[in-house]
């Protein structure tokens, strides 16, 4: 929640979030270790759009079908 409220306050102006506040906390997880935090949200923010959305209405089932992977 710190983070959260350190970017509504504009605490980072070279953030990302700065321009584009209010920010709303849409989906989070647990994490028992920050570095598997810290990998997940970068892979996270790789993620199209439309996988993004899949993951913050509980869609799970879609996620696979949402990669980008072309072969």
């Amino acid at each position: 929640m710190k983070r959260i409220k350190d970017h509504i306050e504009g605490r980072y102006p070279d953030s990302y979030t700065f321009s584009r506040r209010p920010v709303e906390l849409v989906y989070y997880a647990k994490f028992t270790d920050f570095r598997i935090a810290i990998e997940k949200e970068k892979q996270i923010k790789k993620w199209s759009k439309t996988k993004k959305q899949a993951l913050v209405d509980g869609e799970y089932a879609k996620l696979p079908n949402l990669s980008k992977k072309t072969f």
